[in-house]
């Protein structure tokens, strides 16, 4: 029989919510409205006060706190978007119970799960996993952190001896395309500081992310006839292939890990008369990513220099930062969150996220915000699948930084 947080998080998991970067409405698909307006009716359900939903598909709420509690006002954040990536319907999840570590046949799509592939998946030998009939994403991104802020809460409500401050809650539209802070309403949501349930594996805590930009190289060239293009003719798409192949060729994703930086081509378009190349510029350290963006100028000023006119621009624009400059200063809001998982009887796992999160935009609004894991892997694709166990450690894990949070309160206030 299915639990009550499995049951939760597959029914959310049905609706299509995809984001759509080409929209520029917010949020940019209907589907995300449809949750939001499902979880608002829930939550308001549950008996949580101040349940809204703005015309831009941001949804808070409060479970408030225990009474006589004076606890510091703390968040949990969760989006509500699903990657535009991959296909989401029709979805048909798969029970794997008690994996033993071998393939795991994806339905009949010929699709298969296995350790060899994803050995990051070793920590679930064991483990009850949903996994998809690989046609479809899953959704665990981040729906399994959506369901297990509700899970949570709704424990606490049934669970009085527990105290806890006002916990505020926010699920948030159009993360996996960049804009899920963008409209953010910290107006009306007063926490402290929050975390964002979006991580991966049992037992990831973050507070360290890439510093991130996009770059875009335009260049024009000159399209002539070919039949008389001797002297004349200038190909944009050769240029763009001769710069490309000029780049640092072990400084792209696929060569890079932990704290290394790269830079990834990940759209290139033309014809001969013009062509852009479209980059992401990532690096933890501040001074690395600022030399990343000086070396792109660098190498079209020279580019051009060897052309008969100037034919490259750049453009550059900052896309979040590393939000560990804004945390560090509250190391209280790890400390609780590591304490928490231990609690749960889980080694904290410390890691920089090689991404991005809304947490990491929020932290430089003014609302610190590490990240938790959800117990998701392989996101944004056909082989997603996520442990039941770890999104029931997931809930456990809140659950004790709510009781953390109180007990850390009553601590900082008792006399020496």
């Amino acid at each position: 029989m299915q639990s009550p947080l499995t049951q939760r998080f597959l029914r959310y998991a049905r609706i299509d919510t995809r984001s759509d970067p080409a929209s520029p409405s917010c949020p940019s698909t209907t589907g995300q409205r449809i949750l939001a307006q499902e979880l608002a009716a829930e939550l308001r359900t549950l008996g949580l006060s101040d349940v809204t939903l703005d015309e831009n598909g941001y949804l808070t709420a409060c479970l408030p706190a225990s009474p006589g509690c004076n606890a510091p006002a703390i968040g949990w954040i969760a989006h509500l978007d699903t990657s535009p990536d991959f296909a989401a319907q029709p979805l048909q999840p798969q029970f794997v119970p008690a994996w033993k570590g071998k393939d795991i046949a994806l339905g009949d799509s010929g699709e298969r799960i296995s350790l060899k592939a994803f050995p990051a998946l070793r920590s679930c030998r064991g483990h009850d996993l949903i996994t998809t009939d690989g046609r479809t994403l899953l959704g665990a991104d981040d729906k399994a952190g959506i369901a297990e802020i509700v899970t949570a809460v709704e424990t606490l409500l049934a669970t009085p001896d527990i105290m806890h401050g006002d916990i505020w809650l926010a699920f948030t539209p159009d993360e996996e395309i960049g804009r899920g802070a963008d409209l953010f309403p910290l107006a009306r949501f007063p926490a402290q500081w929050a975390y964002t349930v979006d991580g991966g594996e049992m037992g990831e805590l973050e507070y360290e992310n890439f510093n991130a930009a996009s770059a875009c190289i335009k260049i024009q060239g000159n399209n002539v006839h070919p039949g008389t293009a001797y002297g004349t003719l200038v190909n944009a798409l050769t240029l763009a292939s001769v710069f490309h192949s000029g780049m640092p060729q072990h400084e792209t994703p696929e060569e890079t890990q932990g704290l290394e930086g790269f830079f990834h081509l990940h759209h290139m378009a033309g014809n001969v008369e013009a062509a852009e190349l479209h980059y992401l510029v990532r690096d933890f350290v501040d001074e690395g990513f600022a030399r990343r963006k000086a070396f792109l100028a660098e190498r079209v000023a020279a580019f051009n220099r060897e052309l008969d006119q100037p034919r490259l621009s750049l453009m550059v624009n900052d896309s979040y930062f590393n939000m560990r400059r804004k945390i560090e200063p509250h190391p209280h809001i790890v400390d609780i969150a590591r304490a928490a998982m231990r609690d749960a009887g889980i080694k904290p796992k410390i890691k920089a996220i090689r991404g991005g999160t809304d947490g990491s935009r929020l932290s430089f609004m003014g609302l610190p915000c590490p990240n938790l894991f959800t117990g998701g892997f392989n996101f944004h694709g056909k082989h997603e699948c996520v442990s039941i166990q770890a999104m029931h450690k997931a809930v456990e894990v809140l659950i004790a930084i709510a009781r953390r949070t109180a007990e850390h309160q009553i601590t900082q206030e008792a006399p020496e």
